[in-house]
């Protein structure tokens, strides 16, 4: 999986449109690094920038940030609304995909060393980051705001984390707050009445901090509290989770209005349901729910699949036919049209133009593909079709899977096929992903024949070049070998187990894997055929004849099961 995460700093300043591009325009001059949105307010004198990325860019792009503000902001004359202690005032990393909160965390402490020792900003760690508890709440590293660091400074408990003196970089700059912190989801639920005061108790019923204790349990009696004469508290069911009701003019409905700040203690359809309960208890309806901001992919992957097993359907469907069961079963439309690829973050940070280069040939028509194929050139060739005869395979696999899971009388065997559908799906997407890379793999050898080998060292710098090329394109087939063989248990639990009807496809998908193996197989070795080192040869030409084996001898089983059938 892409690792992938997001960076939400605030910068001081809010007003000069010259500053905050400048900032922005640093922070993007990093390859790989997306910005999905600049939000500057004028009365606060502050600006969000949001933007994605895999961590090293991510982590570049946001130090280049923090080094064009310190250049462009004096805090010494910053005035604004909103609380604030450094020029870059908060910089959380936060994790979107294929990383850790404790990986992210890590990055951040480096971050921050990198700040001062580099740029000489002062920084405090804190929420994940943090190397003190107490610091794991930012309203403690900026207690006092920008004003209040020349004492903190002079206090060996409420010194930055990473600090000097307080000399006269360190007053322009002021102190910068680097954390990592979890995804925050901001949620609206719609609500069937107009009442902020049926919403807001609703809202006290699910947040984690919950409500004042009152005698009777009423809404309105007095307010407990305990032997020390501290208010007593009746915490909510949802951790996690911070939320108020309001009213809409807009929509002409009352809301619960939430924040998820855990998304891994509380999924968004947890939250969806939790809120759905409490609503009913009370006499209400939720009519839908409206994500307000961005998401990560996993959190309507989750959401969709959690309402599938609900219906005892199969999670091993395309990926957008899970998201429109997420939108659906939470009414995510409800107020207005919702399109995923304007909401999650890995749709919106994908490049238009680099994946059509990328994925070129899975992007053709069937007709397409094979027109292409029969074209003059040497590629697409036996390699990328190899790779998509794999990826048939797995496809008619999976398809008997999803069948068998929705065969009337075989409703309580759904999760046995809904997991071979699910393994079948990410099949399928690995071999996709083949076929464009083996076209990819042939260019690059190509491309090394182009490389001059006049002098010594550029027949030395050419041969090696070739070298890595030959490996890498011997690669690729064995990957696809490898990823073939795994439809062939699949197709062959499916023809013993799976619907008698769809037996032959089932057929046809180990045909197709073994033609995959096989095909796949050649292009092992003709593309190591001219590769002088026999010892890095070797162990990939036995690999791959182990492989064409083992898928034969299933093959053989797949057509003997069906056979019972047919």
């Amino acid at each position: 999986m892409k690792r992938i995460i997001e960076c939400v700093p605030n910068f001081s300043e809010g007003r000069d449109p010259k500053v905050i591009d400048a900032i922005v325009e640093a922070i993007a001059s990093v390859e790989g690094v997306k910005v999905l949105n600049v939000d500057p307010g004028e009365a606060t004198n502050r600006t969000v920038v949001t933007f994605v990325g895999e961590p090293e860019a991510v982590t570049e792009a946001a130090f280049r940030g923090a080094s064009k503000a310190q250049e462009l902001i004096d805090m010494r004359k910053h005035h604004g609304a909103h609380p604030r202690s450094g020029a870059t005032d908060v910089l959380p990393l936060i994790p979107i995909a294929g990383i850790s909160l404790e990986e992210c965390a890590d990055l951040a402490r480096k971050l921050a060393e990198r700040m001062y020792k580099e740029l000489g900003i002062p920084c405090y760690c804190y929420e994940a980051a943090a190397f003190k508890p107490e610091r794991k709440n930012l309203a403690v590293c900026r207690a006092g705001e920008y004003e209040a660091l020349p004492e903190k400074f002079a206090d060996p408990q409420k010194r930055p984390d990473f600090c000097g003196e307080w000399d006269e970089r360190a007053e322009r700059s002021g102190a910068s707050n680097v954390g990592a912190r979890n995804f925050l989801v901001a949620v609206n639920f719609n609500l069937n009445t107009t009442s902020t005061r049926r919403a807001m108790a609703v809202a006290f019923d699910v947040r984690e901090k919950g409500r004042k204790a009152r005698e009777g349990g009423s809404l309105t009696g007095k307010l407990l509290k305990d032997e020390n004469g501290e208010q007593i508290w009746i915490p909510g069911t949802l951790k996690g989770c911070k939320a108020i009701g309001w009213y809409i003019d807009e929509y002409g409905i009352a809301q619960v209005s939430m924040n998820i700040t855990d998304i891994d203690a509380t999924p968004l359809h947890v939250a969806y349901e939790e809120v759905t309960r409490a609503a009913a208890a009370r006499g209400l309806r939720v009519t839908g729910a409206e994500i307000v901001g961005l998401v990560p992919k996993r959190v309507l992957l989750e959401a969709g699949r959690f309402y599938l097993e609900r219906q005892q359907r199969s999670l091993g469907i395309d990926e957008s036919e899970i998201m429109k069961i997420a939108v659906k079963s939470m009414s995510l439309d409800d107020l207005k049209p919702f399109d995923p690829k304007e909401k999650v973050i890995e749709y919106l940070m994908q490049d238009e133009a680099q994946e059509a280069v990328q994925h070129r040939l899975v992007r053709l028509s069937a007709e397409g593909l094979a027109r292409e194929t029969a074209s003059e050139s040497p590629a697409p060739g036996g390699g990328s079709i190899s790779a998509y005869m794999g990826s048939l395979a797995a496809a008619l696999a999976t398809m008997v899977a999803n069948l068998s899971a929705h065969k009337r009388g075989w409703d309580e065997r759904w999760k046995e096929f809904s997991d071979v559908a699910e393994q079948g799906q990410a099949l399928m997407r690995e071999l996709l992903d083949l076929v464009d890379e083996d076209t990819a793999a042939f260019n690059r050898v190509m491309d090394v024949f182009g490389m001059p080998k006049g002098t010594p060292e550029e027949k030395a710098a050419r041969d090696a070049a070739m070298h890595e090329a030959t490996l890498y394109a011997a690669s690729v087939p064995l990957r696809t070998m490898e990823a073939s063989l795994k439809a062939l248990p699949l197709a062959l639990a499916m023809a013993q187990k799976g619907n008698p009807a769809s037996a032959s496809d089932a057929g046809v998908a180990a045909l197709a894997a073994l033609a995959a193996v096989r095909g796949a197989h050649l292009n092992v070795r003709i593309n190591l055929s001219g590769l002088s080192d026999h010892a890095a040869a070797a162990p990939l030409l036995e690999r791959a004849a182990a492989i064409e084996n083992e898928a034969a001898a299933l093959e053989a089983e797949v057509l003997a099961a069906v056979d019972q059938h047919i």
